[in-house]
């Protein structure tokens, strides 16, 4: 099992790519090697193959990530499936995940929504991307310093607020209330909650 993250960034004219794609590129590198596991396409669009267990932690950091540039976002759908085929960059594989991925994806737009998953079970993407919608109401809300502070987190969970308020040369309760404005704390049940659905999950 898989799991594929297709996606583009919304308002990319809004920036210089070089502004947002190195960071970009050094976060994908994490989870492996281009263009096996990543590729960048068409400027400023995406597909990421991941382990199923690690997809919406990576989904979110690059949301967080992406955000943290004024006026950009970042539109993702996560398909959880089968490789049938590995092929020598992540567009020439194939497999359900890539299908789910694709198609949900191809979805997106039209329903007004940035994240949404697709796994083949119904019941339970039923609930995963309600818990998603309701997330999106305050993730697509984060202002650039709010997503800052996730993006910290989730990239160095184990940093305290104190060494992230030194990393940002700001107070520490400073970092306290970003998090609260960030609603971190919904942010770390939803990533809780993931890999518990993931087990029930008929694949």
């Amino acid at each position: 099992m898989i799991a594929i993250i297709t996606g583009d960034i919304i308002n990319s004219e809004m920036h210089q790519a070089s502004e947002w794609l190195s960071v970009l590129k050094t976060t994908f590198s994490k989870w492996g090697n281009s263009p096996q596991e990543w590729e960048i396409y068409r400027g400023d669009e995406f597909q990421i193959r991941i382990e199923p267990q690690k997809a919406l932690w990576a989904a979110l950091e690059i949301k967080a990530i992406i955000r943290s540039f004024k006026n950009l976002d970042v539109r993702m759908a996560i398909g959880v499936g089968t490789e049938t085929f590995k092929g020598e960059t992540v567009s020439e594989s194939n497999g359900t995940a890539y299908h789910r991925s694709g198609r949900i994806f191809e979805t997106l737009k039209e329903d007004k929504l940035n994240l949404a998953i697709a796994t083949g079970d119904t019941q339970e993407d039923e609930s995963l991307n309600l818990i998603l919608k309701m997330a999106l109401d305050f993730m697509d809300q984060w202002t650039s310093v709010s997503a800052e502070i996730v993006a910290i987190v989730l990239a160095n969970p184990q940093l305290t607020q104190q060494e992230i308020a030194s990393q940002l040369n700001i107070q520490q309760s400073a970092v306290s209330q970003r998090q609260k404005r960030a609603r971190l704390d919904l942010v770390q049940e939803l990533l809780n909650y993931y890999p518990k659905a993931l087990k029930r999950i008929k694949l």
